[in-house]
């Protein structure tokens, strides 16, 4: 996939929360307007609208930013990613945030002057009280439990319909009527009406929203310390091998399959022979294979300039007797019902060739041992 510009992702961001909060300002508005003796029913209608046009932005605007519209989604998904480099850098986050309380404030002030209100009237509505608090800790820690045990287990398609029935039933369930967004509690400060927030009540909500994000972040790492790539051929379908052959099939991962994966598919091979099928992949394939990588094997007479970076695929995994993840912590995949071990070697990204032949040699001591392992004395 092409990387995406980082002005389309910031634009991206801007517009889905722009219009989150358009839709939970107006169809507050417009709550009121038809059923203006009903506290119920105006809640009720809110939060319909505000799970559906949440749902449908997130497949709007996913496959450009992934749709966070959140900043403590994107502060999430920086730490949750920091260490493998599969996350939002430190600027990303900076820039997400600015470009999603732009767009909220933007949103409130659309929504008002959709319903002939003026463009900005700060709210007056008082939520400043400690059992909201406590309704947006769980609104947030909830959110964000459920948004990356989807991506971590593999289901990260069912999360625009997951996200928009989590946000619509909590509406009900939480006594904040989860905000659960720092962006939206700012931008709904901007309107006097239905969905707005007294802009003294915005700091106690923005504290409260950070701890969620701590729990949340706690139980997710509880629950789901690694990546789960659940798909149902997996665990009914039978181990498939080449035709007419029972050999053995070792697969190498990492996070951008140029250094370590790349090295030990290459030992591997030159030990192996025919014996064992190779294959290597990584979870977010680079461009090219690192260089010192491939200068590192070619001084031990093996030549990996003809491997390309690939991306880890189900059918790949599925087709594999053993599956090694090297050294990319939660980045790395966990497939259910394989062999699975986890190496822990140096990452050789920006390393010179003098750094990476350690991490070679270290390697091939590895291979051999799988490979007794795998061929023990006297197997052809």
């Amino acid at each position: 996939m092409p990387k995406i510009a980082p002005w389309r992702r910031l634009l991206a961001e801007f517009l889905g929360t722009a219009l989150l909060v358009t839709a939970v300002v107006g169809s507050g508005i417009m709550a009121t307007t038809l059923s203006p003796n009903d506290v119920g029913l105006q809640l009720l209608e809110n939060s319909v609208a505000t799970a559906f046009a949440l749902g449908a932005l997130i497949l709007t605007f996913g496959p450009v930013s992934g749709a966070h519209l959140n900043p403590v989604v994107s502060a999430a998904d920086w730490f949750l990613g920091r260490r493998a480099g599969t996350g939002l850098t430190a600027t990303d986050l900076a820039g997400y945030a600015v470009a999603q309380v732009a767009g909220a404030i933007i949103g409130s002030v659309l929504a008002n002057l959709m319903f002939d209100l003026s463009a900005v009237t700060f709210s007056t509505k008082d939520r400043a009280a400690g059992h909201l608090w406590l309704g947006e800790i769980v609104a947030t820690a909830g959110l964000l439990l459920l948004i990356f045990a989807l991506a971590r287990s593999g289901r990260a398609a069912v999360a625009p319909a997951a996200v928009g029935a989590y946000i619509g039933a909590a509406y009900w369930f939480t006594s904040s009527t989860s905000f659960a967004n720092p962006a939206v509690t700012i931008g709904r400060a901007f309107t006097d009406t239905f969905a707005g927030i007294a802009p003294a009540s915005i700091p106690g909500f923005v504290i409260a929203q950070a701890m969620g994000l701590i729990i949340g972040v706690g139980l997710l790492l509880a629950l789901y310390p690694r990546v789960v790539i659940e798909h149902p051929a997996i665990h009914t379908a039978p181990l498939r091998r080449h035709p007419m052959s029972d050999k053995p099939s070792v697969l190498f991962v990492c996070v951008h399959n140029a250094g370590r994966s790349q090295m030990a598919a290459g030992w591997l091979r030159h030990l192996a022979g025919d014996r064992v099928e190779v294959r290597s992949a990584g979870s977010v394939p680079a461009e090219t294979i690192n260089p010192a990588a491939v200068e590192a094997m070619a001084e031990v007479g093996i030549d990996i300039t003809g491997q390309t970076p690939k991306l880890l695929e189900y059918e790949t995994a599925q087709d594999s007797d053993v599956i090694i993840t090297m050294g990319c912590g939660d980045a790395c995949p966990i497939f259910p019902g394989k062999r699975y071990e986890d190496w822990k070697l140096d990452d050789p990204a920006g390393q010179t060739v003098e750094a990476v032949r350690p991490i070679r040699d270290e390697i091939k001591t590895r291979i051999e041992a799988l490979l007794a392992d795998l061929l023990p004395a006297g197997k052809p």
